[in-house]
């Protein structure tokens, strides 16, 4: 079925005739404003109704997501390779006004990165079953390795290259980046903010005790 696609705010306002057209518009733009419609009018209309409701809706979210992920890395050096036996964890908290979702699991071996993604991976997933996908949302990461990714477009260049880096390396962590890619195309209002670790954020500490107990009972 043929589908418009009007970015009202994005990197370049218009109406697109597929998905990943818009989506290099309004992925990772703040307070995007965009929508899908089936035919030619409705989206030229969209596009000259006054934004600011819309803006409004935007902006406050209804819907957290929180997410983290961590290793406990026992190898001879900062930074140094994760050995098999090392303990890693991911965990995520879906807050919305009414409900509160939360998961945590661990495995061996995992790099920290890997368990980051997989927490957003899993809380997109999570949401994705609870049919939140037309809602606003806010992925709330202290991963600035997640999170450039995804504001910054990097993801839609590495997917557009076949998974290779500007200078023609391959990606790392290929999977878990594919596996979240095809998460977001459901999704129309995902916005992402990046909090300090360890820090003052309620919900970050929280998730980060979760994974930490996770690793405990390992």
């Amino acid at each position: 079925m043929k589908k418009y696609y009007a970015v009202k705010k994005g990197r370049r306002p218009g109406i697109y005739p597929t998905w990943p057209q818009a989506q290099q518009q309004v992925q990772g733009f703040k307070g995007a404003i965009f929508k899908g419609f089936l035919d030619l009018k409705s989206a030229q209309n969209f596009m000259q109704d006054n934004a600011a409701s819309s803006t409004n809706a935007t902006a406050s979210a209804a819907i957290l997501l929180y997410t983290d992920g961590g290793t406990r890395n026992t190898g001879n050096f900062a930074g140094g390779h994760v050995k098999t036996s090392d303990k890693a964890a991911w965990a995520y908290l879906i807050q919305t006004h009414t409900h509160k979702y939360q998961a945590s699991a661990g495995q061996r071996g995992a790099t920290n990165n890997q368990m980051e993604l997989t927490a957003v991976l899993k809380g997109l997933q999570k949401l994705h079953q609870l049919h939140y996908e037309q809602q606003a949302i806010v992925l709330v990461a202290d991963s600035r390795y997640v999170l450039d990714a995804l504001r910054q477009g990097w993801l839609q260049n590495w997917q557009r290259r076949g998974w290779k880096k500007a200078n023609g390396q391959p990606v790392l962590n290929q999977a878990l980046w594919q596996q979240i890619y095809q998460e977001l195309q459901v999704f129309q209002h995902l916005e992402y903010r990046w909090t300090k670790g360890h820090a003052q954020d309620i919900n970050n500490n929280f998730v980060d005790q979760l994974l930490n107990q996770t690793m405990d009972h390992m």
